[in-house]
Formats: C-alpha cells, sequence, structure tokens
C-alpha cells in the first residue's frame, strides 16, 4: 500500500505554532493524551468528528489544518 495516498496529521506543527503541548491540548479538549498522542503520531485508524471540532476549537483553527492528504512517500 506504499503507493496509496494518506491521511497525516500536522498537530505536531499546530502544537510547536502555538507553544503549547499535548498535555494542554488534553485539558482544553477534555481528550486524553494517549488518543491525541495517537492522532499526532499518525496511528489513528479514525477520528470522531467532535474529536476534530474539539482540537479546531483549542487551536483555533480548521480541519483542514489538523488533517491533509500525502502523497505516497511524503509527510
Amino acid at each position: 500500500m506504499d503507493d496509496a495516498l494518506s491521511v497525516q496529521c500536522s498537530l505536531t506543527e499546530l502544537l510547536a505554532e502555538r507553544g503549547m503541548t499535548l498535555t494542554h491540548l488534553s485539558e482544553l479538549t477534555g481528550i486524553s493524551v494517549v488518543n491525541l498522542s495517537v492522532l499526532k503520531n499518525d496511528r489513528a485508524k479514525a477520528v470522531r468528528f467532535s474529536t476534530l471540532l474539539a482540537i479546531c476549537e483549542a487551536l483555533s483553527c480548521t480541519v483542514g489544518d489538523v488533517l491533509h492528504v500525502s502523497s505516497p512517500g511524503a509527510r
């Protein structure tokens, strides 16, 4: 499946831009650090809309800022 498109998460970059930790994002959203870490490290197989909305609200961003489609071999 190396030639397939994939969905990548930009939480690392978004948190760095805001000087925010995963722990602080967890406190703001009520989403566990473990679940945020799974998402941040691109290990999530699915994401609830409510999770995305909570992250977007806490980071003042859009879903497109959090998730993007990546070409094969790109990050």
